[in-house]
Protein backbone atom coordinates (compact mmCIF):
# COMPACT_ATOMS: atom_id res chain seq x y z
CA UNK A 1 0.00 0.00 0.00
CA UNK A 2 1.15 3.37 -0.98
CA UNK A 3 1.99 5.66 2.05
CA UNK A 4 -0.36 8.28 0.61
CA UNK A 5 -3.43 6.18 1.18
CA UNK A 6 -5.48 7.16 3.95
CA UNK A 7 -6.07 3.75 6.00
CA UNK A 8 -9.34 3.96 7.93
CA UNK A 9 -11.80 2.00 8.99
CA UNK A 10 -15.17 3.96 8.99
CA UNK A 11 -18.99 4.15 8.33
CA UNK A 12 -19.50 6.90 6.05
CA UNK A 13 -22.92 8.13 5.11
CA UNK A 14 -26.12 6.14 4.82
CA UNK A 15 -26.42 6.38 1.43
CA UNK A 16 -22.98 5.67 0.26
CA UNK A 17 -22.85 3.05 2.77
CA UNK A 18 -26.96 1.75 1.72
CA UNK A 19 -25.12 1.59 -1.97
CA UNK A 20 -22.12 -0.14 -0.79
CA UNK A 21 -24.42 -2.90 1.15
CA UNK A 22 -26.37 -3.67 -2.28
CA UNK A 23 -23.15 -3.93 -3.65
CA UNK A 24 -21.98 -6.07 -1.85
CA UNK A 25 -25.04 -8.13 -1.43
CA UNK A 26 -25.33 -8.70 -5.12
CA UNK A 27 -21.49 -10.36 -5.46
CA UNK A 28 -22.57 -12.43 -2.07
CA UNK A 29 -20.66 -10.28 0.71
CA UNK A 30 -18.82 -7.43 1.13
CA UNK A 31 -16.23 -5.29 4.10
CA UNK A 32 -19.28 -5.86 6.50
CA UNK A 33 -19.48 -9.59 6.06
CA UNK A 34 -15.79 -9.70 7.45
CA UNK A 35 -15.68 -9.74 11.00
CA UNK A 36 -11.81 -8.92 11.53
CA UNK A 37 -12.73 -4.62 10.55
CA UNK A 38 -12.54 -2.12 13.28
CA UNK A 39 -15.25 0.34 13.11
CA UNK A 40 -12.95 3.60 14.51
CA UNK A 41 -10.02 4.92 12.43
CA UNK A 42 -6.37 3.34 12.84
CA UNK A 43 -4.15 6.27 12.14
CA UNK A 44 -1.09 5.09 10.72
CA UNK A 45 2.82 6.72 10.09
CA UNK A 46 4.84 6.14 7.42
CA UNK A 47 8.73 5.04 8.67
CA UNK A 48 11.62 7.48 7.22
CA UNK A 49 15.16 7.85 7.61
CA UNK A 50 15.68 10.31 10.15
CA UNK A 51 17.93 11.60 12.54
CA UNK A 52 17.02 10.99 16.18
CA UNK A 53 18.67 13.65 18.77
CA UNK A 54 18.29 11.71 21.80
CA UNK A 55 18.99 12.71 25.38
CA UNK A 56 18.48 11.11 28.68
CA UNK A 57 17.71 11.97 32.34
CA UNK A 58 19.54 10.45 35.51
CA UNK A 59 19.91 12.09 38.92
CA UNK A 60 22.77 12.29 41.19
CA UNK A 61 24.37 14.85 44.01
CA UNK A 62 26.72 17.15 43.87
CA UNK A 63 30.56 16.62 44.85
CA UNK A 64 33.29 19.20 45.65
CA UNK A 65 35.94 19.16 42.69
CA UNK A 66 38.68 18.72 45.58
CA UNK A 67 38.08 18.05 49.31
CA UNK A 68 41.20 19.14 50.88
CA UNK A 69 41.62 18.08 54.36
CA UNK A 70 44.39 20.36 56.22
CA UNK A 71 46.35 18.69 59.41
CA UNK A 72 50.11 19.69 60.77
CA UNK A 73 52.44 17.65 62.04
CA UNK A 74 54.08 20.73 64.81
CA UNK A 75 53.57 20.55 68.08
CA UNK A 76 52.66 23.73 68.87
CA UNK A 77 49.91 25.82 70.19
CA UNK A 78 47.94 27.78 68.01
CA UNK A 79 48.62 31.18 68.12
CA UNK A 80 45.06 32.72 65.94
CA UNK A 81 42.61 31.21 63.71
CA UNK A 82 41.42 34.37 61.35
CA UNK A 83 38.83 32.64 59.38
CA UNK A 84 35.58 30.24 60.50
CA UNK A 85 33.59 27.84 58.86
CA UNK A 86 31.41 28.79 55.25
CA UNK A 87 34.28 31.95 54.82
CA UNK A 88 35.23 31.74 51.34
CA UNK A 89 39.28 31.68 50.98
CA UNK A 90 41.91 31.89 48.36
CA UNK A 91 44.69 29.99 47.31
CA UNK A 92 47.64 31.11 49.73
CA UNK A 93 45.49 32.69 52.24
CA UNK A 94 46.30 32.14 55.96
CA UNK A 95 43.69 30.17 57.86
CA UNK A 96 45.66 29.80 61.04
CA UNK A 97 48.95 30.83 62.71
CA UNK A 98 50.77 28.64 65.16
CA UNK A 99 53.57 29.86 68.10
CA UNK A 100 56.78 29.27 66.94
CA UNK A 101 58.76 31.24 70.11
CA UNK A 102 60.51 27.75 70.83
CA UNK A 103 61.07 26.71 66.91
CA UNK A 104 63.13 30.54 66.58
CA UNK A 105 65.03 30.19 69.65
CA UNK A 106 66.24 26.90 68.17
CA UNK A 107 66.99 28.79 64.96
CA UNK A 108 68.98 31.91 66.62
CA UNK A 109 71.00 28.73 68.03
CA UNK A 110 71.49 26.76 64.98
CA UNK A 111 72.84 30.07 63.03
CA UNK A 112 75.13 30.64 65.70
CA UNK A 113 77.14 27.07 65.97
CA UNK A 114 76.99 27.49 61.90
CA UNK A 115 79.19 30.98 62.17
CA UNK A 116 81.36 29.21 64.86
CA UNK A 117 81.83 26.05 62.05
CA UNK A 118 82.16 28.23 59.55
CA UNK A 119 85.02 29.29 61.66
CA UNK A 120 86.80 26.57 62.34
CA UNK A 121 86.80 25.13 58.98
CA UNK A 122 88.04 28.30 57.68
CA UNK A 123 91.01 27.48 59.95
CA UNK A 124 91.13 24.09 58.82
CA UNK A 125 91.80 25.44 55.07
CA UNK A 126 94.20 27.75 56.08
CA UNK A 127 96.12 24.22 57.52
CA UNK A 128 96.53 22.81 54.23
CA UNK A 129 97.28 25.85 53.05
CA UNK A 130 100.05 25.87 55.99
CA UNK A 131 100.58 22.11 55.40
CA UNK A 132 101.01 22.57 51.47
CA UNK A 133 104.10 25.26 52.20
CA UNK A 134 105.55 23.19 54.95
CA UNK A 135 105.75 19.97 52.53
CA UNK A 136 107.26 22.00 50.40
CA UNK A 137 110.11 23.65 52.76
CA UNK A 138 110.96 19.78 53.63
CA UNK A 139 110.92 18.26 50.61
CA UNK A 140 113.52 20.86 49.10
CA UNK A 141 115.37 20.97 52.57
CA UNK A 142 115.95 17.21 51.84
CA UNK A 143 117.02 17.31 48.82
CA UNK A 144 119.52 19.93 49.24
CA UNK A 145 120.76 18.17 52.41
CA UNK A 146 121.31 15.08 50.09
CA UNK A 147 122.94 17.17 47.57
CA UNK A 148 125.61 19.09 50.10
CA UNK A 149 126.03 14.90 51.63
CA UNK A 150 126.94 13.92 48.75
CA UNK A 151 129.50 16.62 47.62
CA UNK A 152 130.72 16.24 51.38
CA UNK A 153 131.65 12.34 51.00
CA UNK A 154 133.19 13.35 47.44
CA UNK A 155 135.13 15.73 49.09
CA UNK A 156 136.39 13.35 51.88
CA UNK A 157 136.93 10.46 49.47
CA UNK A 158 139.14 12.53 47.58
CA UNK A 159 141.03 13.89 50.51
CA UNK A 160 141.67 10.82 51.93
CA UNK A 161 142.71 9.33 48.23
CA UNK A 162 145.39 12.10 48.15
CA UNK A 163 146.33 11.41 51.71
CA UNK A 164 146.98 7.94 50.75
CA UNK A 165 149.32 8.54 47.93
CA UNK A 166 151.14 10.30 50.43
CA UNK A 167 151.38 7.38 52.95
CA UNK A 168 152.54 5.10 49.88
CA UNK A 169 155.06 8.07 48.65
CA UNK A 170 156.38 8.50 52.19
CA UNK A 171 156.52 4.75 52.60
CA UNK A 172 159.14 4.25 49.64
CA UNK A 173 161.40 7.27 51.27
CA UNK A 174 161.16 5.21 54.57
CA UNK A 175 162.82 2.52 52.78
CA UNK A 176 165.06 4.80 50.85
CA UNK A 177 166.27 6.29 53.89
CA UNK A 178 165.07 9.67 52.90
CA UNK A 179 162.60 9.73 55.45
CA UNK A 180 162.14 9.39 59.35
CA UNK A 181 159.83 6.39 60.70
CA UNK A 182 158.01 9.47 62.19
CA UNK A 183 156.90 11.57 59.28
CA UNK A 184 155.16 7.79 57.66
CA UNK A 185 153.77 6.93 61.25
CA UNK A 186 152.24 10.92 61.20
CA UNK A 187 150.78 9.90 57.71
CA UNK A 188 149.29 7.03 58.43
CA UNK A 189 147.34 8.53 61.45
CA UNK A 190 145.85 11.16 58.87
CA UNK A 191 145.39 8.52 56.74
CA UNK A 192 143.44 6.85 59.30
CA UNK A 193 141.57 10.21 59.95
CA UNK A 194 140.71 10.61 56.16
CA UNK A 195 138.84 7.24 56.54
CA UNK A 196 136.71 7.71 59.04
CA UNK A 197 135.54 11.12 57.83
CA UNK A 198 134.53 9.28 54.49
CA UNK A 199 133.02 6.52 56.46
CA UNK A 200 131.04 9.61 58.30
CA UNK A 201 130.47 11.21 55.32
CA UNK A 202 128.55 8.01 53.93
CA UNK A 203 126.65 7.64 57.12
CA UNK A 204 125.55 11.47 56.68
CA UNK A 205 124.83 10.97 52.92
CA UNK A 206 122.23 7.40 53.77
CA UNK A 207 120.71 9.45 56.89
CA UNK A 208 119.73 12.48 54.28
CA UNK A 209 118.15 9.68 51.65
CA UNK A 210 116.24 8.37 54.04
CA UNK A 211 115.04 11.95 54.87
CA UNK A 212 114.56 12.53 51.42
CA UNK A 213 112.55 9.02 51.00
CA UNK A 214 110.57 9.85 53.81
CA UNK A 215 109.57 13.17 53.30
CA UNK A 216 108.57 12.00 49.70
CA UNK A 217 106.90 14.35 47.05
CA UNK A 218 103.12 16.03 46.42
CA UNK A 219 101.90 12.68 45.59
CA UNK A 220 103.27 10.28 48.18
CA UNK A 221 105.73 10.50 51.26
CA UNK A 222 105.08 12.13 54.91
CA UNK A 223 104.70 15.41 53.74
CA UNK A 224 101.54 14.40 51.34
CA UNK A 225 99.74 12.61 54.13
CA UNK A 226 100.80 15.30 56.26
CA UNK A 227 98.13 17.37 53.57
CA UNK A 228 96.03 15.02 52.78
CA UNK A 229 95.51 14.68 56.49
CA UNK A 230 94.81 18.73 56.52
CA UNK A 231 92.92 17.97 53.78
CA UNK A 232 90.61 15.26 55.50
CA UNK A 233 90.37 17.51 58.48
CA UNK A 234 88.75 20.63 56.38
CA UNK A 235 85.96 18.35 54.36
CA UNK A 236 85.35 17.18 58.04
CA UNK A 237 84.89 21.09 58.81
CA UNK A 238 83.27 21.85 55.92
CA UNK A 239 81.26 18.90 56.86
CA UNK A 240 79.72 19.46 60.22
CA UNK A 241 79.23 23.68 58.70
CA UNK A 242 77.06 21.55 55.60
CA UNK A 243 75.63 19.80 58.71
CA UNK A 244 74.85 22.62 60.86
CA UNK A 245 73.31 24.59 57.71
CA UNK A 246 70.85 21.50 57.21
CA UNK A 247 69.61 21.81 60.43
CA UNK A 248 68.97 25.60 60.15
CA UNK A 249 67.14 25.11 56.47
CA UNK A 250 65.00 22.26 58.29
CA UNK A 251 64.06 24.88 61.02
CA UNK A 252 63.50 27.78 58.76
CA UNK A 253 60.74 24.75 56.69
CA UNK A 254 59.43 23.97 60.16
CA UNK A 255 58.68 27.41 61.08
CA UNK A 256 57.40 28.42 58.10
CA UNK A 257 54.65 25.30 58.32
CA UNK A 258 53.37 27.27 61.50
CA UNK A 259 51.83 29.74 59.36
CA UNK A 260 48.82 27.26 57.80
CA UNK A 261 47.78 28.31 54.27
CA UNK A 262 45.01 27.16 52.32
CA UNK A 263 46.19 25.55 49.08
CA UNK A 264 42.71 26.18 47.07
CA UNK A 265 40.23 28.76 46.58
CA UNK A 266 37.48 26.93 48.23
CA UNK A 267 34.79 27.33 51.07
CA UNK A 268 36.09 26.19 55.16
CA UNK A 269 33.38 23.40 55.40
CA UNK A 270 34.76 22.40 59.06
CA UNK A 271 37.36 24.78 61.14
CA UNK A 272 38.53 21.95 64.11
CA UNK A 273 41.05 24.37 65.60
CA UNK A 274 41.21 27.46 67.83
CA UNK A 275 43.61 29.67 69.57
CA UNK A 276 45.30 27.75 72.29
CA UNK A 277 44.82 24.32 71.07
CA UNK A 278 47.79 21.47 69.62
CA UNK A 279 47.09 20.20 66.31
CA UNK A 280 47.99 16.73 67.13
CA UNK A 281 47.08 14.38 64.36
CA UNK A 282 43.54 15.39 63.59
CA UNK A 283 42.35 17.20 60.77
CA UNK A 284 42.22 21.03 61.60
CA UNK A 285 40.74 22.31 58.87
CA UNK A 286 38.41 20.87 55.28
CA UNK A 287 38.17 23.10 52.36
CA UNK A 288 36.31 22.12 49.87
CA UNK A 289 36.73 23.91 45.90
CA UNK A 290 33.36 24.69 44.67
CA UNK A 291 34.17 27.38 42.00
CA UNK A 292 33.48 23.96 39.85
CA UNK A 293 32.10 21.24 40.91
CA UNK A 294 31.20 17.48 40.24
CA UNK A 295 27.86 15.99 39.42
CA UNK A 296 28.07 12.33 40.79
CA UNK A 297 24.94 11.00 38.72
CA UNK A 298 23.50 7.17 39.19
CA UNK A 299 23.93 5.26 36.37
CA UNK A 300 22.83 1.80 34.92
CA UNK A 301 24.66 -0.55 32.37
CA UNK A 302 23.09 0.21 29.88
CA UNK A 303 24.01 4.07 30.52
CA UNK A 304 27.58 3.42 30.42
CA UNK A 305 27.58 2.41 27.19
CA UNK A 306 24.96 5.04 25.50
CA UNK A 307 26.81 8.18 27.41
CA UNK A 308 30.06 8.95 26.13
CA UNK A 309 32.79 11.07 27.97
CA UNK A 310 32.48 14.79 26.29
CA UNK A 311 28.77 14.55 26.18
CA UNK A 312 26.72 18.02 26.91
CA UNK A 313 25.10 18.14 29.94
CA UNK A 314 22.65 20.23 31.58
CA UNK A 315 21.70 20.48 35.28
CA UNK A 316 18.84 21.50 37.38
CA UNK A 317 17.92 21.85 41.05
CA UNK A 318 14.78 21.11 42.73
CA UNK A 319 12.78 24.00 43.61
CA UNK A 320 15.23 26.25 41.36
CA UNK A 321 13.21 25.57 37.84
CA UNK A 322 14.58 28.92 36.31
CA UNK A 323 18.53 28.01 36.98
CA UNK A 324 20.34 25.74 34.55
CA UNK A 325 23.80 24.71 34.70
CA UNK A 326 25.84 23.33 31.76
CA UNK A 327 28.74 20.78 32.26
CA UNK A 328 30.30 17.76 30.60
CA UNK A 329 30.81 14.39 30.96
CA UNK A 330 34.18 13.91 32.15
CA UNK A 331 34.16 10.60 33.15
CA UNK A 332 32.07 6.82 33.07
CA UNK A 333 33.05 5.41 36.26
CA UNK A 334 32.66 1.68 37.11
CA UNK A 335 31.02 0.02 39.87
CA UNK A 336 29.76 1.71 42.94
CA UNK A 337 30.40 -1.28 45.10
CA UNK A 338 32.01 -4.46 44.04
CA UNK A 339 29.19 -6.80 43.06
CA UNK A 340 26.86 -4.26 41.92
CA UNK A 341 25.43 -2.84 38.69
CA UNK A 342 25.21 1.28 39.59
CA UNK A 343 27.67 3.49 37.95
CA UNK A 344 28.43 6.69 38.07
CA UNK A 345 28.36 8.94 35.39
CA UNK A 346 30.89 11.79 36.74
CA UNK A 347 30.14 15.70 35.29
CA UNK A 348 32.59 18.80 35.78
CA UNK A 349 30.14 21.90 36.16
CA UNK A 350 31.07 25.26 36.32
CA UNK A 351 29.64 26.81 39.59
CA UNK A 352 30.95 30.50 39.20
CA UNK A 353 28.32 31.53 42.20
CA UNK A 354 28.78 28.84 44.15
CA UNK A 355 25.36 28.32 44.19
CA UNK A 356 25.74 24.35 44.02
CA UNK A 357 26.60 22.98 46.94
CA UNK A 358 28.08 19.32 47.60
CA UNK A 359 25.79 16.97 48.63
CA UNK A 360 22.55 18.94 46.91
CA UNK A 361 20.58 16.86 44.41
CA UNK A 362 20.21 17.77 40.79
CA UNK A 363 18.58 16.17 37.85
CA UNK A 364 20.71 15.83 34.51
CA UNK A 365 19.88 15.91 31.10
CA UNK A 366 22.48 14.16 28.97
CA UNK A 367 22.65 14.80 25.20
CA UNK A 368 23.44 11.69 23.61
CA UNK A 369 24.93 11.21 20.05
CA UNK A 370 22.81 11.93 17.14
CA UNK A 371 21.73 8.47 15.32
CA UNK A 372 20.97 7.98 12.01
CA UNK A 373 18.45 5.63 10.62
CA UNK A 374 14.11 4.38 9.92
CA UNK A 375 12.71 6.35 12.34
CA UNK A 376 8.58 5.41 13.78
CA UNK A 377 6.23 7.02 16.11
CA UNK A 378 7.97 6.34 19.73
CA UNK A 379 4.21 5.79 20.58
CA UNK A 380 3.67 3.06 17.84
CA UNK A 381 5.91 0.15 20.36
CA UNK A 382 3.44 -2.21 21.58
CA UNK A 383 5.48 -3.10 24.95
CA UNK A 384 7.63 -1.38 27.36
CA UNK A 385 10.46 -2.44 25.75
CA UNK A 386 10.52 -1.15 22.50
CA UNK A 387 10.72 -4.40 20.76
CA UNK A 388 7.65 -5.12 18.83
CA UNK A 389 4.99 -2.95 16.52
CA UNK A 390 2.28 -3.28 14.55
CA UNK A 391 2.92 -2.32 10.13
CA UNK A 392 -0.17 -2.16 7.79
CA UNK A 393 0.68 -5.26 5.36
CA UNK A 394 -0.56 -4.89 2.18
CA UNK A 395 -2.28 -7.93 1.24
CA UNK A 396 -3.51 -7.15 -2.21
CA UNK A 397 -7.64 -7.47 -1.36
CA UNK A 398 -6.83 -6.11 2.36
CA UNK A 399 -4.54 -4.21 4.50
CA UNK A 400 -4.08 -6.06 7.46
CA UNK A 401 -2.19 -5.36 10.51
CA UNK A 402 1.26 -7.23 11.44
CA UNK A 403 3.38 -7.93 14.72
CA UNK A 404 6.76 -7.43 13.64
CA UNK A 405 9.88 -7.81 15.74
CA UNK A 406 12.63 -4.81 15.87
CA UNK A 407 15.64 -3.29 17.72
CA UNK A 408 14.87 0.39 19.51
CA UNK A 409 18.99 2.17 18.54
CA UNK A 410 17.77 5.59 20.06
CA UNK A 411 14.78 7.86 20.84
CA UNK A 412 14.01 11.25 21.39
CA UNK A 413 10.76 10.61 23.43
CA UNK A 414 8.66 11.09 20.09
CA UNK A 415 10.51 9.31 17.05
CA UNK A 416 12.64 6.17 17.93
CA UNK A 417 15.34 4.89 15.37
CA UNK A 418 14.90 1.09 15.10
CA UNK A 419 16.13 -1.85 12.90
CA UNK A 420 14.12 -4.57 11.44
CA UNK A 421 11.69 -2.73 9.24
CA UNK A 422 12.33 -0.44 5.56
CA UNK A 423 12.07 3.48 5.35
CA UNK A 424 8.45 3.80 2.98
CA UNK A 425 6.73 1.27 5.81
CA UNK A 426 3.15 2.19 6.86
CA UNK A 427 3.09 1.40 11.20
CA UNK A 428 0.16 1.77 13.35
CA UNK A 429 1.05 4.79 14.94
CA UNK A 430 -0.46 4.07 18.83
CA UNK A 431 0.42 0.44 19.64
CA UNK A 432 -1.61 0.64 22.88
CA UNK A 433 -5.09 0.31 20.79
CA UNK A 434 -5.43 -3.42 20.95
CA UNK A 435 -4.93 -3.71 17.47
CA UNK A 436 -4.63 -7.46 16.75
CA UNK A 437 -2.86 -9.72 13.93
CA UNK A 438 -4.51 -10.21 10.98
CA UNK A 439 -7.40 -7.67 11.94
CA UNK A 440 -8.48 -5.25 8.35
CA UNK A 441 -7.50 -2.14 8.90
CA UNK A 442 -8.66 -1.11 5.35
CA UNK A 443 -10.00 -2.81 2.14
CA UNK A 444 -8.44 -2.14 -1.25
CA UNK A 445 -10.38 -0.91 -4.09
CA UNK A 446 -11.26 -3.39 -6.72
Amino acid sequence: MKSGRAITLLLVASLVAGGCAQQGAAKGGGRGARGGASPNPIPTAAAKLTIVRATTTISGIIAPFQNVAISSSLSEPTRSVPVNEGDHVTAGEVVAVLDTADLLAQLAQAQAAVVTEMRTAASADAKVTMMRYTARLNIGTANDQVKSAQAALAQAQHTLTNDTSNLVRDQDLLRGGYVAQQVVDQQLTVVNNDQAAVRTAQANLQTTLTQQSVNGGSSSGLQAANIASAIADARAAHAVVDQGRAQVRQLQTTISKATVISPVDGVIVNRNLNPGEYPGARTIFTIQQLDKVYAELNASSADTFAIPVGAPVTLSVSGNANTAYQGRVVAVLGQVTPGSTNFTVKVLVQNPDRRLQSGLPVSATISLPAVRGVGVPTTAFLDDTHTSLMIADDQLVDVVAKTVHVRELASDGATSIVTGIKAGQSVVANGQLGVTDGQTLVQNAP
